[in-house]
């Protein structure tokens, strides 16, 4: 397919990149123009030029300005894309801008991605697909380039709300897994011991298995960033004054992160939640 893919930060390079590997035709735009030329790939100077003729438009930018930008902004993709191009964002935004997309089109998924930059580096993401069955089959062999999982979660807008499920569900377990980490600090326990023992039973979560031992020696330095964690809460703890939902965990982890962004780690990754916690 010719594809075009917009947004060439540390999750969409990888993912173009595989798309390519997979044989097609890719060509691909970024703000910043370096980022795009350092794909090796074909790269258009705006996103309105890079979806002129393309079957697939694949977006990964940075939050809903960002994405109204590179769609229906001055020289974005939505003015030149062929009616029965499909549109794809792997963004994590907000349900809102997911239906407004839908209704300015026909085949449009909202899709945010799981998996972080170890997923999207071995093309093993977990998608999160939110739009018609027509929209999916057309997008389906494109995210198959990045994808270990696919699911289809309902109408326009359900990607992205469990996207939020996802972020909220990870807030929590990696809480738990700091404080435990630190009682087992406390307590003067072996921590390979404890992670081999707890590891094996009912407490078992990827956070556990891939960020117990990165935590335990201060490595933060990799994985997704607190800035964009926070954005992602924002958004859940947003979508809960519409739904109704009560969040008073997430709240609570979220201003924690607040906490761990004026200590100075915006950037570091998510288990950085663990810097708060007397060592």
């Amino acid at each position: 397919m010719k594809i075009a893919f917009i947004g060439t930060g540390v999750m969409g390079a990888p993912m173009a990149k595989h798309l390519a590997a997979a044989g097609h035709d890719v060509t691909v735009y970024n703000r910043t123009r370096a980022k795009a030329e350092a794909t090796g790939l074909a790269v258009a100077d705006t996103p309105a030029a890079a979806a002129r003729g393309a079957e697939a438009v694949v977006t990964c930018v940075g939050n809903d300005a960002d994405l109204e930008q590179v769609t229906l902004g001055t020289d974005g993709a939505f003015a030149t894309m062929r009616e029965d191009a499909v549109f794809v964002d792997h963004t994590t935004v907000s349900a809102d801008i997911a239906r407004r997309l839908a209704a300015a089109r026909a085949l449009v998924l909202d899709a945010p991605v799981s998996g972080g930059q170890a997923g999207a580096e071995s093309g093993k993401l977990s998608i999160m697909c939110g739009g018609s069955a027509a929209a999916l089959a057309k997008a389906h062999p494109v995210m198959q380039a990045y994808a270990a999982r696919i699911v289809h979660v309902g109408e326009a807008g359900a990607g992205q709300q469990t996207k939020m499920v996802n972020q909220i569900c990870i807030a929590g377990v990696l809480q738990g897994v700091a404080e435990g980490l630190r009682f087992a600090q406390k307590s003067g326990l072996d921590l390979d011991k404890v992670l081999e023992a707890v590891s094996g039973g009912a407490a078992q979560s990827w956070q556990m298995v891939n960020r117990w031992p990165t935590m335990a020696e201060d490595r933060f330095d990799f994985g997704f960033a607190i800035d964009w964690m926070r954005k992602d809460l924002g958004l859940a703890l947003a979508e809960a004054q519409v739904n109704g939902a009560v969040l008073p965990m997430t709240a609570l982890v979220d201003q924690f992160y607040a906490e761990v962004q004026a200590m100075g780690g915006a950037r570091q990754d998510t288990s950085a939640l663990v810097r708060r916690l007397p060592g």
